[in-house]
């Protein structure tokens, strides 16, 4: 049976708990795109003693929204990371950052058929096209 005080406990989402490759699997993208994410300087994790990248919650979310924005709004890192400054600024949540930006995309007019066509055009980056038979 949970007591009150267990009831009512917050969760840290800003613990840095997950590593690289949980995050990785969780968004079904490379561990190379987080790293480049760092480099970037948009999605900084905390690094453990022996400078491993640990995740929190907050980056995870973080790193939804980077992923919403290149890919449905086909964006490059450097308008990301201006979206991400704004947000911060705007102090808007973590965890609301996807619904906040999604809203600011429909009333700019951004629609669903736009963003499918962001969608099949950045799948498409950097790959070799097909040999034909």
């Amino acid at each position: 049976m949970l007591n009150k005080k267990s009831k009512n406990q917050k969760i840290d989402t800003t613990a840095a708990i997950l590593p690289i490759s949980s995050i990785a699997s969780a968004l079904n993208i490379h561990q190379r795109t987080l790293r480049i994410y760092d480099n970037e300087g948009i999605l900084s994790p905390k690094r453990t003693e022996k400078n491993r990248r640990n995740y929190s919650l907050d980056d995870l979310e973080k790193a939804k929204l980077i992923l919403f924005l290149t890919r449905n709004l086909a964006l490059n890192l450097a308008g990301v990371k201006i979206i991400l400054t704004m947000l911060e600024k705007n102090k808007v949540k973590a965890n609301e950052y996807l619904n906040y930006v999604e809203k600011i995309a429909k009333e700019a007019g951004i629609d669903t058929k736009k963003q499918e066509n962001n969608i099949e055009k950045t799948s498409k980056r950097g790959r070799k096209p097909k040999a034909e038979k």
